[in-house]
């Protein structure tokens, strides 16, 4: 059974940055893509960034597009997400998912598709 756990949310302030971790286990974590999204009170479900089991291919949201970086270290079975200058704006629960089946995946229209275990996700809250 796959898990995935989320860690490093918290309280920032404008301008801040926070380095998101997650870890998937219950099986071999290198050999898929992983990827966050993020949902604000109130409103959708939104893709953030997602990273191939290499690392070498990447793909960012628009609404983090140049502040955000997501990494992946697969012997420790982590990817990381890091957002600077946070804004108000990116005030919402972070979830990290893992693709369901090894190249399954894929990114249509601002959204990502085929990531299939979720986290229970961490709350990240930037006060103007």
């Amino acid at each position: 059974q796959v898990q995935v756990t989320e860690s490093g949310g918290g309280s920032v302030q404008a301008g801040g940055s926070l380095r998101l971790s997650c870890t998937a286990s219950g099986r071999t974590f290198s050999r898929y893509v992983m990827g966050w999204f993020r949902q604000a009170p109130g409103k959708e479900r939104e893709f953030v960034a997602a990273i191939n089991w290499s690392g070498a291919s990447i793909v960012y949201g628009d609404s983090v597009k140049g502040r955000a970086t997501i990494s992946r270290d697969n012997d420790k079975s982590m990817v990381y997400l890091q957002v600077n200058n946070l804004k108000p704006e990116d005030t919402a629960v972070y979830y990290c998912a893992a693709e369901g089946n090894a190249g399954s995946s894929y990114y249509y229209q601002g959204n990502y598709y085929g990531l299939d275990y979720w986290g229970k996700g961490t709350l990240v809250t930037v006060s103007s």
